[in-house]
């Protein structure tokens, strides 16, 4: 975790760019990027929750997360909520369904999530889960290209360039969509169609973004 402390500091542009599109590929109003230490959980990347830096470790969904394999999932947190922690943080900010993936360095130590959040209770598929599963690799490769060049603000700043030039095409066709399916029945084939599409888009995006990170990361020996 020791290289990661460099990153600890909220409000890091490059991490709220990435939210901001995971927050838009699952249609959720909060999505967040989150070291977890000892004593509270820090959200470098913050889409939706504005003012909020951290929260206590005991609070943080995200503390468990970290915990799992897989995706920690809670589709209705008033229904079933979480044992692990208490419920101060999401009833504070209201919130009613949380979906993390753990990050994990190359050691395989788990250092922090990346997870979208709703104030509503939703269904979350497995096909969404494989996506924000992507997402968390995404994420990660963030992390080591940026705790590598901390002070290299011309290669950050072509990230974001490069991240914004990637998806602001496939949000456009993907919120072409999503409204779209607003004009049928939930469950019809139609609107399953339409959720089929986009979440082709956004693995289809989540690809070629991770597959530029990755030369980026063996240029830089990491």
């Amino acid at each position: 975790m020791r290289r990661y402390q460099v990153l600890s500091v909220p409000g890091e542009e490059l991490f709220n760019t990435l939210v901001a599109i995971v927050a838009r590929l699952f249609n959720v109003p909060v999505a967040l990027l989150s070291l977890v230490q000892a004593e509270d959980v820090q959200f470098v990347g913050n889409a939706g929750l504005p003012g909020t830096s951290s929260v206590p470790r005991a609070d943080s969904l995200c503390s468990v997360a970290i915990l799992q394999d897989g995706i920690t999932l809670y589709e209705d947190l008033l229904l079933r909520p979480c044992h692990l922690t208490t419920d101060a943080a999401a009833q504070t900010l209201k919130l009613q369904f949380y979906a993390g993936c753990a990050l994990h360095t190359t050691a395989g130590y788990p250092i922090g999530a990346l997870c979208v959040m709703d104030r509503q209770p939703r269904r979350f598929s497995m096909p969404e889960r494989t996506l924000l599963d992507s997402l968390g690799q995404v994420a990660m490769s963030l992390l080591d290209i940026r705790s590598a060049l901390v002070s290299d603000p011309t290669l950050l700043s072509s990230l974001r360039d490069m991240l914004d030039g990637h998806v602001s095409q496939s949000l456009d066709r993907i919120g072409t969509l999503a409204d779209l399916s607003q004009w049928e029945s939930p469950d019809s084939d139609e609107a399953l169609a339409y959720q089929q599409s986009i979440l082709e888009e956004a693995t289809y995006v989540t690809r070629l973004i991770q597959q530029e990170l990755q030369v980026t990361l063996k240029r830089l020996g990491q």
